[in-house]
């Protein structure tokens, strides 16, 4: 792998990262239970991606 795509995949992971991070902050906060867990779900999404990016390296 070339150090671009090695940066590329740093930057990928840490905006997967990132939106994780704001879609739980979020969903703590939100009281509607069909919207809170739709964006739990997003999280979880998220958590996912970042996985599969992770076991890429």
């Amino acid at each position: 792998m070339s150090e671009k795509e090695l940066l590329y995949l740093e930057d990928a992971l840490g905006h997967e990262q990132f939106l994780m991070t704001q879609c739980t902050e979020c969903a703590a906060k939100l009281t509607d239970p069909g919207l809170k867990n739709f964006v739990s779900g997003l999280a979880a999404g998220h958590g996912e991606l970042f996985n599969a990016l992770y076991n890429v390296l």
